[in-house]
């Protein structure tokens, strides 16, 4: 491990600031940069692009903070990669990392920016050289064809840098992290435009053109008054399914256990210690969404090299995606194998966010034993009991590792069911973006609410 230290040593990074506490303008200032750099190389096109075999799985690309066929073609995948082999090698115990420790915490975020690297440049020459991304067609053959995709597979390497080091910028001088960020701006995106845009699935102007907009808010009203009623009972609810599922994941994400705490050396005065019902938060649905996204591309891009065949890719495709049941009931498109598809995803879904919210606990510091360690350094203790750190962890574990699996198995199930309702985005990604955004608000609450503008405190709730 001390080779891996040394060479992450010698790693570019950003620097952090010099002060312990920014306020609240420059953390929103150095957000807000990021995320207009974001929109603006999410549209810049790769050059010596020709064929975009990956434009079909653009509800794929929001989950990855993608935008496939620009400079962002990869992505928050290498990052969110790196973090699932890591979990797994470390949970495993391939890697004997001690994640208890402060160095050991270190080594593994140190190892994980390593490997982050490595995914950029292996994702960049799989997109390129498995025909996800290709040059021309014409020029098949050529030594135009193999220049062409080089320069696809350097650019695709410099945007996979970019949105590293964009990550860092965020997660050290903005508001949570660049990860976070870029998958609730995708989010937002994807959601507003399904909802309102007056264009066609052309980028046309929908209204004339003989092709209904892409808005299901304007194809609920453009249906009603063309008298037809299906369609737009299909627009209605997949709006409804987005906004229930906003509900649900605002509802669970304020549901908490509060563990009442004494002050060791003060009698009469202590605090309440909240544990969320989510306790690990958006993190589980992150990595099981980027997993099963993973999949699907490469079952593609093993089809497109002929290593699989059509079918079998398929399967493999369709078998990892939820079939949106609702949408196919009302269109009349409904056959019973959908039934047992979904049930397939829902498992998936659900028992992948538990694996992964159980690894996250233990190479995150949330665990018991980390959190009794907290505890007792601010000198709390729980009533009744002596102040024996042991004692605390034993009774930390008997809700942190429920809420572990619950938290796991709830957020699996709503980012299931969301997609087999045919919302407007993805379930998993608008139950991220729900998290991220309630989560983010939190967070500026507590730590800003003082050093903000009193407009804003005002609209904090402050």
């Amino acid at each position: 491990m001390s080779l891996i230290s040394n060479i992450v040593s010698f790693l570019p990074e950003v620097k952090k600031p010099e002060q312990k506490k920014l306020g609240f303008k420059e953390k929103f200032v150095w957000t807000l940069l990021i995320l207009i750099a974001f929109y603006i190389l999410s549209v810049i096109p790769l050059y010596g692009l020709g064929e975009n075999s990956l434009s079909r799985f653009r509800e794929l690309s929001i989950i990855l903070g993608a935008s496939f066929g620009s400079i962002l073609s990869l992505g928050i995948g290498p990052i969110v990669t790196s973090s699932i082999v890591l979990q797994l090698l470390v949970g495993a115990g391939i890697i004997k990392i001690d994640l208890t420790t402060h160095d050991g915490r270190t080594l593994f975020q140190g190892l994980q920016k390593l490997t982050t690297i490595f995914f950029v440049f292996f994702e960049s020459i799989v997109y390129v050289m498995l025909g996800g991304l290709a040059p021309n067609p014409g020029l098949a053959g050529t030594p135009a064809y193999f220049s062409f995709q080089l320069i696809l597979i350097i650019q695709l390497i410099i945007g996979g840098l970019l949105v590293v080091f964009m990550d860092e910028v965020v997660s050290k001088w903005g508001f949570g992290s660049g990860v976070s960020l870029f998958i609730a701006a995708g989010v937002a995106s994807e959601i507003f435009i399904r909802a309102f845009s007056p264009l066609n699935t052309l980028g046309q102007a929908a209204f004339g053109s003989g092709q209904p907009p892409v808005g299901a808010i304007l194809v609920f009203f453009s249906s009603l008054l063309s008298g037809a009623p299906r369609e737009a009972l299909i627009a209605i609810v997949s709006v409804l399914a987005t906004v229930i599922v906003f509900v649900i994941s605002v509802y669970a994400q304020a549901m908490k256990v509060e563990i009442p705490l004494s002050f060791g050396r003060v009698s009469g005065y202590g605090v309440r210690w909240p544990l969320n019902f989510l306790y690990t938060s958006n993190i589980p649905v992150i990595l099981i969404a980027a997993l099963l996204a993973n999949v699907q591309l490469g079952a593609t891009f093993l089809q497109t090299k002929g290593i699989v065949g059509v079918g079998a890719a398929n399967a493999i495709v369709n078998w990892v995606s939820g079939p949106a049941i609702v949408t196919n009931i009302l269109t009349g498109s409904f056959v019973w194998i959908d039934i047992l598809r979904a049930l397939v995803y829902i498992l998936i879904l659900a028992l992948g966010s538990v694996v992964f919210s159980i690894f996250w606990v233990q190479t995150s510091g949330m665990d018991a034993a980390a959190q009794a360690k907290q505890i007792r350094a601010a000198g709390l203790h729980i009533a009744g009991f002596r102040t024996d750190q042991r004692i605390l962890e034993k009774v930390l574990e008997r809700y942190i590792f429920p809420l572990t699996i619950m938290g796991g198995l709830f957020i699996g199930v709503i980012a299931a069911s969301a997609d087999l309702l045919g919302a407007l985005s993805r379930g998993t990604g608008i139950l991220l973006a729900v998290m991220i955004i309630y989560k983010l608000y939190e967070d500026i609450a507590r730590q800003h609410m003082v050093d903000m503008h009193p407009a804003m405190r005002k609209m904090m709730g402050g």
